[in-house]
Parts: structure tokens; C-alpha cells; sequence
């Protein structure tokens, strides 16, 4: 063989090596769906695995600090409501913790919310979270809500353009329902206070839920359903299908007109392990546990590749 044609084989191996070598790299970097398949989806994952919520606020949430809507009048949005903790799941996991607390009024009233940026609508939302029956410290039986749900901004009353989708725990009840209650409910508009109206569909479990569970919520195909640890809570349509962009998030607040009479403090929580959101896909609840599975064995603490439109919309926080 000649040095020339040495030279250029030695070349052709040294490319074809080099080639291999960057197509390897990009599958590593692609996101990948349970199975090893490389995916192009949009996907927002989150495992809560942080150490503080300046680390939070990093990764696009926003800490509700904006006094208003819903709960208590006059109460107080408090960020140090938010904090991380070990959590149930492999080791080292993390959870985020959100806490609340009242005397009755709304001076003496700490609730806690977060948000996400508001770049989302079809798809597949879903959280897992815990709720509780009882409080933490003080007299049981405020009216308290515990939520996982997305939501675009109110433009004006009755604003055809607005979008919410809700699962919301009310352990000693409220709404004129008694009981530990379990709200899915999708939402056309409503017109706020003082002249209070609502236009929206819900369905509810009334039994305690009490502990962990898995929040789906598939939207797509004009349909919004609801899933609770696998199992349809509900399903609504029509008028009440999303239109707007929404944002993600999660608060912890009492019922107005829902206080129990007692002097002292109660405090409540409610647990979050992590959320997930895939855009434009309507997947089982298997396949959402699949998906963050794989994320988890391959150590994904946090993955954002929803596309936001341009500009930016605005993330309120505040209702």
C-alpha cells in the first residue's frame, strides 16, 4: 500500500471515529421518552430537589408575594410559606412544602402559592402531591383548599378568553358540600367580587385523600379529563375546553366564610414531590409515571423545553 493511500484511510477512520464519536454526544444531550427513544417533545419536569427558593426562582417559578384573591381578605401572601424537605421518594429526593397558618382574620392569615411561567395549554399536566385531613398545629376544621392547577389571567368580568383547570382538596369541606371533598373543576369565565358569578363544570370525590397522590390531567381533543392515582375523576368539554395560555401552579389558602371559631394558631400543609407537563401529547397516567421514572433513573432534577411565546407573556402570581 502507498503512504498516500495510508494517509488517506488513516484519515477516513480518524473522521468516521470523530463522527461517532459527535453523534454519540448529541443522543446523550437529546431529551429521550421512557424506552431510551430520542424525543422531541415539549416537556417541563421538575423534581423540587432544591435547597433553597432562591434556587427555586431560578428555574422560572415565581414565590406569591402579591396581596388578593382567593381567601381570606386582608391575609398575607408569604414566601417563607415555601420550603424544601426530604422527601418519599428515591434517596435524596427532595419535596417542596407549602405552608399556611390563621387565627381567623385575615391580619393574622398566611397563605402560600407558586407559579409558573404561562406559556402552557395542550397536553398533559400532572403532579404529585399530598394532601392533609388535618393540621399540623391548632383546632382541626377550617375550611382550608389544597391545589395543583393552571390558570390564565382574568382580562375583565366574564372574559370568554379566560382558562383554569383545577383539582382543589378541601379536607373539612366548603362550597356547600360537608366532608373531605376533592374538586376536579374546568372553568368557561366568572365575573369576581363584590358581584360574585361563575360559569364552570366540576365533579368531585367525597372521601378523605388524606396522604400521596398522583394529579393527571390530559387536555386535548376539546376534552379536559381529570385522573386521581389512575382512576377518572372527571371528564368536561364544550365551552369549558382551555383557549388561553396558563400557567402552572400550586397554593395553599382558607375559605373566607369557612373559619372555625378558636383563638389559636392552625397550621396547615400541603407537599409537592414533583410536577410534569408534556405539550400537545394526551397520555395515560402510566405513561406519566413512565416518563418521570426515566427521568429519575437517569438523575433529571429539572428539564424546561416548552417552547414560551415571543415576547414573553407576563406571570402575574397573583390569583
Amino acid at each position: 500500500m502507498s503512504l498516500a493511500k495510508s494517509s488517506s484511510s488513516s484519515l477516513g477512520i480518524f473522521a468516521l471515529l470523530a463522527l461517532s464519536v459527535l453523534n454519540c454526544a448529541a443522543l446523550a444531550a437529546s431529551p429521550r421518552q421512557a424506552g431510551g427513544k430520542r424525543s422531541s417533545a415539549q416537556v417541563l419536569f421538575d423534581d423540587f430537589s432544591y435547597a433553597d427558593r432562591a434556587a427555586l426562582k431560578k428555574r422560572g417559578w415565581i414565590v406569591r408575594t402579591v396581596p388578593g384573591w382567593p381567601g381570606v381578605p386582608g391575609a398575607t401572601w408569604r414566601e417563607e410559606g415555601v420550603s424544601f424537605h426530604p422527601g418519599p421518594g428515591p434517596r435524596g429526593d427532595r419535596i417542596l412544602r407549602m405552608t399556611s397558618s390563621t387565627r381567623g382574620e385575615g391580619a393574622n392569615t398566611s397563605q402560600t402559592q407558586i407559579c409558573h411561567q404561562r406559556k402552557y395549554l395542550e397536553g398533559t399536566y400532572a403532579a404529585r402531591v399530598r394532601f392533609t385531613d388535618a393540621p399540623v398545629a391548632g383546632t382541626d376544621g377550617d375550611q382550608v383548599v389544597q391545589s395543583f392547577y393552571t390558570i390564565s389571567p382574568l382580562k375583565a368580568p366574564w372574559d370568554l378568553d379566560y382558562s383554569e383547570l383545577d383539582f382543589e382538596y378541601l379536607p373539612n369541606g366548603g362550597w356547600g358540600i360537608e366532608g373531605p371533598t376533592l374538586y376536579g373543576t374546568t372553568w368557561e369565565t366568572f365575573s369576581p367580587e363584590p358581584n360574585w358569578k361563575k360559569d364552570n363544570v366540576f365533579d368531585t370525590v367525597r372521601a378523605s385523600q388524606d396522604g400521596w397522590h398522583t394529579l393527571v390531567t390530559q387536555v386535548a381533543g376539546g376534552k379536559v379529563r381529570y385522573f386521581v392515582d389512575g382512576k377518572m375523576l372527571a371528564e368536561h368539554g364544550g365551552n369549558y375546553y382551555p383557549e388561553s395560555l396558563m400557567s402552572i401552579n400550586f397554593n395553599l389558602w382558607f375559605v373566607r366564610d369557612g373559619m372555625v371559631k378558636a383563638a389559636d394558631v392552625r397550621t396547615y400543609q400541603e407537599d409537592v414531590d414533583w410536577v410534569f407537563h408534556e405539550a400537545k401529547a394526551a397520555l395515560t397516567p402510566d405513561e406519566v409515571e413512565a416518563r418521570v421514572a426515566d427521568m429519575r433513573r437517569r438523575s433529571v432534577k429539572f428539564r424546561d423545553t416548552v417552547a414560551a411565546p415571543s415576547p414573553a407573556l407576563t406571570s402575574p402570581c397573583d390569583f
